[in-house]
């Protein structure tokens, strides 16, 4: 623990870290997560004390603040998208209605055309 706060590690890159803290001490990392908790919050307190954030932390606050700018986005185009909805609910009754009078006129006879004045074209 105090090689890798002092800054002069010697088997782990010496990351403020549980995973650099058991590779430093060479032993698996269970050890200090299930089997002896009291030394890892030894740990981190000690990081604390030194005013330095442990790399965990830091990795979890910077997902934390991309995940809040992907919700907003997503916020605002789903806004966007709300706002769109009517418009498109219109559009489609509008087409709808017109597709209607169409089918109706297909199903008219065909109406024969007689030209008034044979022979010659308009």
């Amino acid at each position: 623990m105090q090689r890798i706060l002092t800054g002069t590690p010697e088997h782990s890159n010496g990351a403020l870290t549980i995973v650099a803290l058991a590779i430093e001490a060479q032993v698996p990392r269970n050890a200090f997560t299930q089997r002896h908790p009291d030394l890892r919050n030894e740990f981190y307190a000690h990081v604390r004390e030194r005013g330095a954030v442990p790399d965990a932390e830091a990795r979890l606050r910077s997902t934390i603040v991309k995940l809040k700018e992907t919700i907003a986005n997503k916020n605002e185009e789903l806004a966007r998208l709300r706002e769109d909805v009517p418009a498109l609910v219109r559009a489609l009754s509008q087409l709808t209605a017109e597709n209607e009078v169409l089918r109706e006129q297909l199903q008219l006879p065909t109406p024969t055309v007689v030209p008034l004045r044979p022979g010659q074209d308009t």
